[in-house]
């Protein structure tokens, strides 16, 4: 009965089975993700075929790896780069990059701000857990001020990015921030991610118990959640460059699909956009 039950579960198609359970830690949220991914996949109406995931290098990278899929882990910084690549070889390929906020955003900041520039016609799916959980909890590019972390034991000075205003003033097509709670909102953001034509951004909060939550006394993953469920103020209106993540009691979390819009992507650039017309 157990086997007639995992066989018929209505991802199975979109993840490798047999590479299964994954290594996440208990309580993170990055498998929560991934369902959302895969459901995404399955409801993007594109052909299993046509999907590509490509990651860096992180516990978040580790996603291509269990998805029933074409794809890349590639070195620590450079998944846009790869996935330029593959969109420009093959413009029919529905290319998505999935990593953490590390390898996006700190070794990987340059490629993202110039993918977004110049439109790349590809999605950019980021689990945020506010540091580098996979290689001891140290401070990232997107840990709040004041927060503790391996790297800053008297809670971080230094002012993170804001994600969704980096990825709305470089040029994305669309930009939409959710947590690991808002599984729905999430696979929708996704699903309509892929149906953009230009360079699409989602970040996704979620808790890292192990490293981040330990050191800030958050406590479990589910604390975390809780701790967004409290916190978490839905917005699409909002404005894109007033919304930091912050930490405390009386912190809001702005969610939301912040942006969509319409611009030639890099692909479709005529005679009209380069003033030959």
């Amino acid at each position: 009965m157990a086997e007639i039950a995992v066989a018929s579960h209505p991802i199975d198609a979109v993840l490798r089975r047999d590479r299964l359970p994954h290594i996440w830690c208990p309580g993170c949220g990055i498998g929560a993700v991934m369902a959302c991914y895969a459901r995404a996949i399955l409801e993007s109406g594109i052909p299993l075929d046509k999907h590509i995931c490509v990651s860096g290098i992180g516990c978040s990278a580790r996603v291509p790896g269990y998805m029933n899929l074409d794809t890349y882990h590639t070195t620590h910084g450079r998944a846009i780069p790869f996935a330029t690549g593959l969109k420009l070889v093959n413009p029919e390929l529905q290319v998505t990059v999935f990593s953490g906020d590390g390898d996006l955003f700190a070794i990987g900041g340059n490629h993202f701000i110039h993918a977004a520039r110049r439109n790349i016609d590809i999605n950019v799916f980021c689990v945020n857990n506010f540091n580098y959980g996979m290689t001891g909890g140290q401070a990232g590019p997107t840990t709040p001020m004041g927060s503790f972390t391996t790297t800053t034991p008297y809670g971080n000075v230094e002012p993170p990015f804001n994600l969704a205003a980096l990825a709305a003033a470089c040029g994305a097509v669309f930009v939409a921030r959710w947590t690991a709670l808002h599984v729905r909102q999430a696979q929708e953001a996704m699903q309509r991610a892929m149906q953009k034509k230009g360079f699409a951004f989602v970040e996704i909060v979620a808790p890292c118990p192990v490293s981040f939550g330990k050191s800030n006394d958050i406590g479990e993953g589910v604390d975390e959640m809780w701790m967004y469920r409290k916190q978490c103020v839905v917005n699409d209106d909002a404005d894109v460059t007033k919304i930091d993540v912050t930490m405390g009691k009386e912190a809001e979390l702005v969610v939301g699909n912040f942006l969509d819009i319409e611009r030639p992507a890099y692909m479709g650039y005529g005679k009209e956009v380069l003033g030959e017309a």
